[in-house]
């Protein structure tokens, strides 16, 4: 009888060293160090920066990544979604260049991304710690460029604290700039579940009918929260086009790969974003809570202009909530744009779109003064 050692062996080997490749591959394109900012004959631009950086903010070590083409530009604190999950993978990716107006600080919200440690509690994830974060963070900004005031931009989950930030401190910022305003988010939910349920009706998807079924209900609390933080809505949305962006129809291709293919984080870094997004932020309340918050009741009236960006096949934040409320909302300025061809990511979706609105409309509220 033939030993089935030897087979058996050269397998094993065989994946052994196909792991050791890819892992060293993993290696090869996580340096963790962003791109520095050039020209177009390649040359690094001689007042820019590209920077990682890590600070006390709120008693917890956060990380940032700084970049600028010019840093004489205005400053510009983006609050990444989620909340507790960070986009700059994405804007690695797309390269909607914020960079060519602001210098732009993409802050890794605590218990996420580069701020992700032990030593962030459960308890300390809540929307008004997330706040008065973003305010520390604005100071340290303002001091270190001479800024008397920054801009603001939020995306999704990031709105539901940069409204509370910008109510408490407005003096420190040019305009507010929110891409997917959250609003009524249970009333948003409910019209997507009837979207979703009513195309996959049409299409004859039982699979993903099934998959609906435990949570007919979202008049129910409890079933709401459920697919507010099920990884089946997320799929669904993306598969009809709905989600992150129109095209982006897997959240494998889209959200899970260009994250471990973003050289600007070590691998250390990759695996550690993606522990506090599947073991960290699911046992706290952070994202459930901005289920709890009617915006327009909440918050009827700001100090600074603002700027509301919409993308109409949106229905994670459902638009036509977010211009309801933008109806309603008392500011000294105001303005709402719907893009016509986008769903949650207008900026990265209709790029040449979104940089005129920066250079027409935002950019003039900017001021020279400085401290």
């Amino acid at each position: 009888m033939k030993s089935k050692t030897g087979p058996i062996k050269t397998v094993s080997m065989l994946i052994l060293i196909l792991l050791s490749g890819f892992f060293t591959y993993l290696l090869i394109i996580s340096p963790g160090k962003p791109e520095k900012i050039k020209d177009a004959e390649g040359n690094t631009l001689p007042n820019s920066l590209s920077e990682k950086t890590f600070i006390q903010i709120g008693g917890v070590r956060q990380g940032m990544f700084i970049r600028s083409a010019d840093t004489s530009n205005p400053v510009l604190l983006f609050l990444h979604g989620g909340p507790g999950f960070p986009n700059y993978f994405l804007f690695d990716k797309y390269r909607p260049g914020l960079e060519d107006f602001f210098t732009v600080c993409y802050w890794e919200q605590r218990g996420g991304g580069l701020s992700y440690s032990k030593s962030v509690s459960p308890e300390s994830m809540n929307l008004n710690q997330l706040a008065s974060d973003a305010i520390e963070v604005t100071n340290y900004l303002r001091k270190r460029f001479s800024k008397e005031k920054i801009f603001i931009m939020a995306w999704s989950g990031g709105t539901s604290f940069a409204i509370p930030a910008i109510e408490t401190a407005p003096e420190l910022f040019h305009a507010y700039i929110a891409m997917g305003q959250l609003t009524n988010q249970p009333a948003s939910e409910q019209i997507a579940f009837e979207y979703i349920t009513k195309q996959l009706e049409a299409s004859g998807d039982r699979k993903g009918l099934k998959q609906l079924e435990k949570f007919n209900n979202l008049s129910d609390q409890k079933s709401l929260i459920e697919f507010y933080n099920s990884g089946i809505r997320d799929h669904l949305m993306h598969k009809l086009g709905i989600g992150t962006m129109r095209q982006m129809r897997s959240v494998v291709k889209g959200i899970f790969l260009p994250v471990w293919a973003c050289r600007a984080y070590t691998l250390m870094e990759k695996y550690k974003l993606w522990k506090a997004k599947i073991v960290f932020l699911p046992g706290t309340t952070l994202k459930t809570q901005t289920l709890e918050i009617n915006f327009d009741k909440a918050y009827p009236e700001l100090q600074i202009p603002v700027f509301f960006v919409c993308g109409k096949y949106d229905l994670t934040v459902n638009a036509d909530l977010t211009k309801d409320y933008y109806l309603q909302l008392k500011a000294p300025f105001k303005r709402f744009y719907l893009f016509e061809h986008s769903a949650h990511a207008p900026l990265f979706e209709e790029r040449d779109k979104f940089r005129q609105i920066i250079k027409n409309d935002i950019l003039p509220f900017a001021t020279a003064a400085t401290i």
